[in-house]
């Protein structure tokens, strides 16, 4: 199935898409593309690594228990502070929510490979795509190896494509984005020396099937395609017709 123009639809749909996405590529990884010794999870994953118990306290809206050591200060509501200027910032609420595929080895459950497939508000301000190339850096400067999946064209804030932004960040290369194919796909294998393997697509194009490695060596290839046309069943109607319309 062709890849969809998906800045026809609101980050809302997409998100939803993606979710089904990412659970399609998850059912994929674990009816069989995955060795003995390794398990996928749909998880919500930030810049720490090592913190996924964190992640799902702040996940489930849990608070910790404050026993009373709050007594004593002052509200917002009853006593706001007097300053200059007070502004209220509206957040991109899909970035922060949308899952992972995350692959860990069950010896110590560690986690040894990550799948992001990027939404729109990964790139929506600075600080989005900020966190997102933090992340991106974190696990890859802890070893842990990446696929990147990019269905949204370049924006001011990742103009060449977000494997050059990436490089930007770990590296000096130079890299192009071919202006007909600004759609990414990318594998990278994490440690003190990187590789990446990239592929580029447009709309009207397949999504190329990529390698996720579990180790420096061994990897598996990534039904991106299939995973995508499973996802897109999912698609209510009235959007689906929207994406595939030529107006």
């Amino acid at each position: 199935m062709p890849v969809h123009d998906w800045t026809r639809v609101c980050d809302g749909t997409f998100h939803d898409f993606h979710y089904s996405w990412v659970l399609e590529i998850k059912r994929a990884l674990k009816r069989g593309l995955l060795p003995k010794g390794y398990y996928v999870m749909a998880e919500q994953i930030g810049g720490d690594l090592g913190a996924p118990d964190v992640l799902t306290l702040q996940a489930s809206g849990q608070q910790p228990e404050t026993d009373g050591s709050l007594s004593g200060t002052a509200t917002l509501t009853e006593s706001p502070p007097i300053v200059h200027s007070r502004s209220t910032i509206t957040r991109d609420s899909y970035a922060r929510m949308q899952r992972s595929v995350v692959i860990r080895h069950t010896s110590n459950d560690r986690i040894v490979a990550m799948i992001e497939i990027l939404s729109a508000g990964n790139k929506s301000s600075r600080h989005a795509i900020r966190s997102f190339l933090d992340k991106a850096v974190a696990a890859l400067d802890s070893g842990v190896h990446l696929l990147l999946v990019d269905v949204h064209p370049p924006g001011p804030r990742d103009p060449h494509g977000i494997h050059r932004a990436l490089l930007n960040e770990i590296g000096t290369e130079e890299y192009t984005l071919a202006s007909e194919q600004q759609f990414t796909v990318a594998s990278y294998i994490g440690g003190a020396v990187v590789e990446a393997f990239v592929e580029h697509f447009a709309v009207g194009q397949p999504i190329p099937q990529m390698p996720l490695f579990l180790t420096r060596e061994n990897y598996v290839q990534v039904p991106l395609e299939a995973a995508y046309m499973a996802a897109w069943e999912d698609v209510p109607g009235q959007y689906q017709e929207r994406l595939v319309s030529h107006d």
